[in-house]
């Protein structure tokens, strides 16, 4: 089934009549949006999710759940959609904590954490998106390398945590 994307400018004005598919280059001066949440446990824990070890990055493990919107989704709708599928927590009080624009990826992150008291033994994992989870502190978690860790952007959202 063909994914469809709403097209950006880069202040996340979506541009009428323009429709992004997954797969296809996206045009200069267009973005795609990309919604992650972290995930923080009332206990202060937080939740890494590993990566499908087919997927880029397999077996990396993330400090977020997410993916890109689809077209008509708002990043808010779909930040709450993302938590769902990848992990099953399904809480809508996510708080925004900023926004990434990567001009070489034609991508606007939207990124959000979730504070939640969710069962942690209850993570629902995504056949073929992830392949485990794990539950760790801060330190952990500000401390795990780039070859553990998908992406130095990522690890720059981790360090606004401190």
């Amino acid at each position: 089934m063909m994914e469809l994307w709403d097209a950006y400018d880069m202040n996340l004005n979506k541009i009428k009549d323009k429709t992004l598919i997954r797969g296809e280059a996206v045009p200069d001066g267009m973005y795609h949006l990309v919604c992650e949440v972290i995930v923080k446990h009332t206990d202060g824990t937080y939740l890494l999710m590993q990566r499908d070890k087919n997927k880029h990055y397999g077996e990396y493990w993330e400090a977020t759940a997410g993916g890109s919107a689809l077209q008509g989704e708002n990043p808010l709708e779909c930040a709450i959609r993302e938590l769902r599928e990848e992990t099953g927590i399904n809480e809508t009080n996510l708080v925004e904590l900023g926004r990434v624009v990567q001009h070489n990826h034609h991508s606007i992150y939207v990124d959000y954490i979730v504070i939640t008291d969710w069962d942690k033994s209850n993570i629902i994992l995504q056949q073929g998106e992830t392949q485990d989870y794990k539950w760790v502190d801060k330190d952990t978690l500000k401390n795990m390398k780039s070859n553990e860790l998908v992406t130095r952007r990522m690890q720059l959202f981790i360090e606004e945590l401190r």
